[in-house]
């Protein structure tokens, strides 16, 4: 019986060169980084960091004036509570996650809470869904009392530690008594936040509803009290036509004004603002909100998570597509250059033909 015949160990001598020659070769030097990204981001943990975020509470005037068409849109114009609601879901995605909103109504002359601050990220839809889902129709009284609604709008802000953002076009229904509006017994300041006047400048008509809130028509000057009758009466009252001061202090007349047309109080907005330590600033559009409400709310600082993820595997595709697509590219560059090196035409001679 023959000896068996024992082979030199091949791989081990192979093997080092194999790893130097690939080693060499940029797209396994790019693939393999790829695959270290990818593993990496199997196993990558959330990164930990700190923003500057807002908790803001939204209360948004709801009365018969918001309905006023007075902000220009794309084939005709837009009421301003759909200009106050589209401005405050532009102003969402602007704001950093962790940063908290709650959002409130306002008629009459308080301010319901429809919910306490929600994280403007994780609950995003349902926190947009709510905004664009207000309506004129949900007021549960006519009138429009607007400093009384501001005052418990900011009392509640402070109740949930939030600052205050308050939309509204300031018109108060019925108009201030002669003796002026309730005066702010809080601290001003107390509760920073933000303003936000809603309409045009110039007079527009208010549109009517009826019991089913489908509008037929415009308010007349008979359908709105346009004057307040209540305490003392106002200094010009005895001028007036059939003044008697116990029977007739307001005189023997029906009020005349403009209560039934609308535009944006903004002088009153501004006395309400420098009062409760606020500040004013006029919705011209659907959007610019965002930086003003950073600037008039108090900076927080909110521990959040940043997840590596995302760049991590972004990186390892970019890398695998430069290993497969740069030899077809370059070998596509080479060829290009050479046909054109072919295709280019032999200059004509310039000296003289001899025969």
């Amino acid at each position: 019986m023959s000896p068996r015949r024992v082979l030199p160990p091949v791989l081990p001598s192979v093997l080092p060169t194999l790893v130097a020659r690939n080693l060499r070769d940029g797209r396994f030097r790019a693939l393999a980084a790829a695959l270290a990204l990818a593993l990496a981001a199997l196993v990558a943990p959330p990164i930990p960091v700190t923003r500057t975020g807002v908790s803001v509470l939204a209360v948004v005037d709801i009365t018969g004036s918001m309905a006023v068409r007075d902000y220009p849109a794309a084939g005709g114009s837009m009421s301003r509570l759909e200009t106050v609601k589209a401005a405050l879901r532009a102003t969402l995605p602007d704001l950093p996650c962790g940063s908290r909103v709650a959002l409130g109504l306002f008629t009459d002359r308080r301010p319901f809470l429809l919910f306490t601050p929600v994280e403007v990220c994780a609950d995003f839809a349902p926190l947009d869904g709510a905004i664009a889902a207000l309506d004129p129709r949900m007021a549960w009284e006519g009138d429009s009392r607007i400093a009384a609604g501001l005052f418990r709008s900011i009392a509640m802000a402070g109740e949930i530690d939030a600052d205050l953002l308050f939309l509204t076009d300031g018109q108060e229904t019925p108009p201030l008594p002669a003796s002026g509006g309730p005066t702010f017994d809080g601290r001003p300041g107390a509760v920073r936040g933000l303003i936000v006047g809603a309409g045009g400048y110039g007079l527009s008509p208010i549109p009517r509803f009826d019991d089913r809130g489908r509008e037929t028509g415009f308010l007349g000057e008979s359908d709105v009290q346009q004057e307040n009758r209540s305490g003392p009466p106002p200094a010009d009252a005895e001028s007036r036509e059939g003044y008697n001061p116990r029977n007739a202090p307001f005189g023997a007349q029906a009020a005349h004004g403009t209560e039934h047309l609308s535009s944006v109080r903004e002088p009153y907005l501004k006395r309400l603002a420098a009062e409760t330590g606020l500040g004013y600033v006029h919705l011209d559009g659907p959007g610019g909100l965002a930086a003003p409400l950073r600037a008039a709310a108090t900076p927080r600082p909110l521990p959040g998570r940043l997840d590596p993820r995302p760049a991590l595997l972004a990186a390892a595709l970019a890398l695998t597509l430069l290993a497969l697509l740069a030899g077809p590219l370059a070998r596509a560059l080479r060829a290009l250059r050479g046909r054109a090196g072919h295709s280019a035409p032999t200059p004509a001679p310039t000296g003289a033909i001899r025969t």
